[in-house]
């Protein structure tokens, strides 16, 4: 890693992104737990999929944190821009994406095309992340995925965000103007039959860049502030835990709330959306300046090497650790259960099998996908980062340019 790479690396914000995957995790299982706990508390977590904030916030600290300062409109500038953006977020996800359709292939898992019965269209709608502007496919392939969408649409805003930061001192403007940009676009396009695209309210202000850009405003605006600032600080409030608490009141809020069809979460309702995209953000941002200004427990156990590692490798494991990796998982434990029971019928026993239990398994398949994660993040993704970096892809590489990071 070059010096200037080094300067611009946080460990412990390294960290807190295998924190945010964890969250979406347990977000999407914890139907798992309904029956042994309070509905409340299944509604709670249900609600973490706050991790998905976390890693818009966090994208706009860090975009803006190492980029913000040598943005130059050239079209050098621009080129290393979107090769560094290139060679960090597509090579596995066109990876996993290509898995995707080929485990279609072989199952027919409708999951993956959501029954359109042009699988190569849905394909390239994924590949080219066009699907996160339909409400029809927005959850198609990878369907967590969508998210990439929305960080592609910041990655290609971000230079003209930055520009008219800089020279019209307007930030705060620019969310404004985008979501009502994104109110009108559904006010047109719902009433056109173009497979969803902008097709409603909810699916706009949840899956979109036009009502999720507050989100990476307030990373922006965070980083910012620490550029300007600096991380010392005289104060002794104590940002960490009272930006995680902040957080935890906007889960609490989203989870009172009630579910309508076809959702599944206090999110997707007016005062979930107003907890999730304005609110949650400011918490984050608390708890994100508290990271960096305070020497916390919480921070010296992110800034780990392994947590760093776990963070590293969270961008695989929350490609894969819902759709057809954990689908491939499942059946493999489903097949180890009866095999199980088969060979105690042959002894004559009545045994519990060590596979048997929905929650206990959801941890083996928490545990192999980590494994999987770190490995492909060291055979695949790391190597292939490099290279592409390091490349003629774009332009020519020149090591440490002015202006640019690695």
């Amino acid at each position: 890693m070059s010096q200037r790479s080094q300067q611009n690396y946080i460990p412990a914000l390294t960290g807190v992104r295998a924190f945010a995957a964890y969250l979406v995790f347990i977000s999407h299982f914890a139907y798992i737990f309904d029956s042994s706990f309070p509905r409340i508390v299944q509604r709670f977590l249900s609600e973490f999929h706050i991790g998905v904030t976390i890693f818009f916030v966090l994208s706009g600290f860090l975009i803006t944190f190492r980029y913000y300062r040598g943005f130059h409109l050239t079209p050098y500038w621009f080129k290393h821009y979107f090769k560094n953006r290139v060679a960090r977020i597509y090579p596995m996800y066109l990876l996993l994406t290509i898995g995707a359709f080929a485990y279609y292939y072989f199952t027919k898992d409708q999951t993956i095309t959501k029954g359109s019965s042009h699988p190569l269209g849905v394909m390239l709608l994924n590949v080219t992340f066009l699907r996160g502007f339909f409400y029809r496919f927005w959850d198609t392939g990878i369907a967590q995925g969508w998210s990439l969408t929305v960080e592609e649409c910041f990655y290609f805003s971000a230079p003209v965000i930055f520009l008219i930061a800089k020279k019209y001192h307007k930030l705060f403007l620019q969310p404004v103007l985008i979501t009502v940009l994104g109110i009108l676009f559904v006010l047109i396009f719902s009433h056109v039959n173009w497979y969803g695209f902008f097709g409603n309210f909810t699916f706009m202000f949840l899956f979109t860049f036009a009502g999720r850009c507050f989100e990476f405003f307030v990373g922006i605006q965070l980083a910012r502030y620490v550029l300007k600032k600096g991380i010392k600080r005289s104060n002794h409030t104590n940002f960490t835990y009272l930006g995680l608490a902040a957080i935890f009141m906007c889960i609490f809020i989203m989870a009172l709330q009630p579910i309508t069809q076809p959702w599944n979460a206090g999110l997707e309702s007016p005062v979930g959306i107003i907890a999730n995209n304005y609110l949650l953000p400011l918490a984050i941002a608390l708890f994100f300046y508290g990271l960096l200004t305070e020497p916390t427990l919480l921070k010296r156990g992110l800034s780990t090497p392994f947590a760093e590692l776990l963070g590293k490798s969270s961008y695989i494991f929350y490609l894969i650790h819902l759709g057809w990796i954990y689908n491939l998982l499942h059946g493999l434990f489903n097949q180890l259960n009866n095999n199980v029971f088969i060979l105690y019928d042959k002894w004559g026993v009545s045994w519990h099998s060590p596979f048997e239990y929905d929650a206990l398994n959801l941890i083996y398949i928490f545990l192999i996908l980590n494994v999987i994660s770190i490995s492909l993040f060291k055979l695949i993704e790391e190597p292939v980062n490099h290279y592409i970096r390091r490349s003629g892809f774009l332009i020519k590489y020149k090591p440490r340019p002015k202006g640019i990071v690695d």
